[in-house]
């Protein structure tokens, strides 16, 4: 039996109705997310630009050290450049009168960390940038990421890499065996093999560091936090360097002059107070994006000024590393993803 004309209108007119609310429905939620989203990113900007401008500075900055080290002896030049950095931040953040010293604790707290990311984190890399070139210290400190997630995964029992930990790990790796693999020669000389291995110690204290002092969850102020960072590891580079620096080899120029003012600008208190910006505001996963780009930067300058290696393979094995770093990145945000939902 069929409806009459004016009955299958109004059914198919209420089919089509409902269908059209749901659509409405199925937009409004996409417009939902996409406007939190924009008001999260909104509310963040500040911090994504510090980041953005860590992320170009710092890749410069190997580039500076490696002119620096041939001019003055690697710890003494990093003390110097991390406590002035230091004590100016410090100098204006208290006299703008709004900011006093921490307390007893927290100073314990903010020297372990300068230790980790200055004087090991910082010092080890000028060190070693005496006897390898700037852009593959710059790919080497580029692992800075895999040392966080890793570190997180042995503090964390309950913790347990997963496939694209696994599978990024094992390819950055293989992008640096792949870079050294373009000059065998190199591996026969103790100096480089130690340079190598200096830089790879340094991105663990570095990681180290970042970690730790995220976990501290200290609520100071962040451009106090980063002076007294940059202080502290500057102060412990300068008691180290009667021990480990040929203090003879000291060679005041023009260039190691700018090298000097650049770093402590720039390097120093602009980057490293958007460093420390950034890691209070962003999770510590996007904050080490950084990684990606500090040795596309670095080994383009050190091409370009240094006349350093640049050739296929090189950029293949960067390729290779980057594209490891952002597969332990993402394993380790789907995997908090996973966590989140099912702990509901």
């Amino acid at each position: 039996m069929s409806l009459p004309s004016g009955q299958l209108f109004c059914v198919a007119f209420k089919l089509i109705w409902l269908k059209l609310i749901k659509l409405k429905l199925f937009f409004t939620r996409i417009i939902d997310k996409f406007v939190h989203h924009f008001y999260d990113m909104r509310k963040d900007l500040l911090a994504y630009m510090a980041l953005a401008a860590v992320c170009l500075i710092w890749g410069t900055t190997y580039l500076a050290l490696r002119i620096a080290v041939t001019h003055f002896p690697p710890f003494l030049f990093s003390g110097i450049r991390q406590t002035t950095a230091g004590l100016i931040l410090l100098a204006f953040m208290l006299t703008l009168g709004k900011q006093k010293l921490p307390s007893t604790s927290i100073l314990w707290q903010q020297a372990i960390a300068g230790f980790l990311m200055m004087t090991v984190g910082n010092g080890l890399v000028a060190w070693a940038e005496m006897h390898i070139p700037s852009g593959i210290a710059a790919i080497l400190c580029s692992l800075m990421p895999i040392w966080v997630i890793l570190i997180n995964v042995s503090i964390d029992k309950g913790e347990k890499p997963t496939l694209p930990i696994l599978a990024g790990t094992v390819l950055g790796l293989l992008g640096i065996v792949l870079i050294f693999g373009n000059d065998l020669s190199e591996l026969t000389n103790s100096n480089y093999l130690l340079g190598i291995g200096m830089t790879l110690l340094a991105t663990a204290g570095w990681a180290s560091g970042s970690v730790w002092i995220k976990k501290q969850h200290i609520n100071t102020n962040p451009f106090v936090n980063a002076g007294l960072q940059m202080f502290f590891g500057g102060l412990f580079m300068l008691l180290l360097s009667p021990l480990t620096d040929d203090l003879s080899n000291v060679h005041w120029s023009s260039e190691a002059f700018y090298a000097m003012l650049y770093l402590i600008v720039f390097g120093s208190l602009i980057a490293y107070t958007c460093y420390a910006y950034a890691i209070r505001k962003l999770p510590m996963t996007i904050v080490s994006m950084y990684a990606y780009i500090n040795p596309l930067v670095a080994v383009l300058l050190g091409w370009l000024i240094l006349d350093e290696v640049l050739n296929l393979r090189i950029g293949i094995a960067m390729l290779i590393t980057i594209t490891g770093i952002y597969l332990v990145n993402r394993g380790y945000q789907l995997k908090n993803l996973w966590k989140a939902q099912f702990s509901k």
